[in-house]
């Protein structure tokens, strides 16, 4: 599996329960179902060009000025976006998320085995480990590449769930962050993310966009961000709880789980896990190997979910590892 959230194969995917997609297990939350069911009012207009009440949404959650940020159709768009500004090669870890070599190959820039004069990805926490770099590292990162006549792009995808070591704040012409609403709201059909970057870079990313980038129910949950914060705050708290909690189960079970600031978890069980991850999808559960990370058949990347879903998933795995 090369992505996770493949719930279409048979075209019902509420027969599911799918922990290979990081999303807030609940679903969206009801202000932001109440949001969309407004805004399906709005969907027989154009929406707004100049995306105002999506980037002033988008910027008071940030924390940042609304000159430094622009809206997106989902975090992928935002990706291939902030690879237009430059040409030559592009750096990513190589246990990664695998989109930044997919956008790069499209773009036709090549993958380097270094950061000179290159176009430096991070995804920070990292996707599939879950670790989170602190600022002061990720600012060092940004000196060693600004050195190497290269720029930074940090990919936030999950910093809701570990705020405090967002860049947001400290974008500059050579430092860019991009990131997501999907997660955290569990919206991955609705696309909305955005690039946070200097003005200058703003304007000329903005110029590179189709005319209509947001669709009018992205734009609506957008402008609703603002009264919402303490809400997602307290999904990132609980997150933690189940995150902590599963990883103990999953440990019980004899996986070794990294340590992870974000909504999921990698775990190495020790033995091949491919018939393990057949068994659990004719169940009905979806997991996420981890071969196009790089990484051995041992390892899955399972999404933390409530705690009966993920008691469930307990009960399932022990079974299918007795086999």
């Amino acid at each position: 599996m090369k992505h996770g959230g493949n719930v279409w194969e048979g075209g019902n995917p509420g027969r599911w329960l799918d922990f290979s997609a990081n999303l807030r297990p609940e679903g969206p939350p009801e202000w932001v179902q109440k949001t969309l069911r407004r805004a399906l009012d709005d969907v027989r207009y154009y929406p707004d060009r100049s995306m105002k009440a999506a980037r002033a949404g988008l910027a008071a959650y940030a924390g940042i000025p609304e000159q430094n940020l622009l809206p997106t159709a989902g975090g992928e768009a935002a990706i291939d976006l902030a690879l237009t500004l430059r040409q030559g090669p592009v750096y990513a870890d190589k246990v990664t998320f695998g989109g930044y070599a997919q956008r790069a190959a499209a773009r036709g820039r090549p993958m380097a085995s270094g950061i000179q004069e290159a176009t430096v990805f991070l995804c920070n926490p990292n996707n599939p480990t879950g670790a989170a770099q602190p600022r002061k590292a990720v600012l060092a990162l940004h000196q060693a590449a600004v050195a190497s006549r290269g720029e930074l792009i940090v990919d936030e995808a999950f910093i809701d769930y570990c705020p405090q070591h967002s860049l947001r704040g400290a974008v500059c012409d050579t430092l860019s962050v991009v990131g997501s609403l999907t997660k955290i709201l569990g919206i991955p059909g609705v696309r909305l993310g955005y690039i946070a970057a200097s003005p200058q870079h703003i304007l000329r990313l903005q110029s590179r966009m189709p005319a209509w980038p947001l669709s009018a129910l992205a734009v609506a949950v957008a402008a609703e961000l603002p009264g919402h914060l303490d809400e997602i705050k307290q999904d990132a708290a609980l997150n933690a709880e189940r995150r902590a909690d599963f990883a103990e189960r999953l440990s019980d079970l004899g996986a070794l789980c990294e340590t992870s600031q974000a909504s999921f978890l990698l775990c190495d069980f020790g033995r091949d896990m491919t018939a393990a991850a057949a068994e659990l999808k004719r169940r009905g559960i979806l997991v996420r190997t981890c071969a196009s990370f790089g990484l051995g058949g041992n390892y899955l990347r399972l999404a933390v979910k409530t705690e009966e879903q993920n008691e469930r998933f307990i009960k399932e795995l022990k079974q299918c590892l007795a086999y």
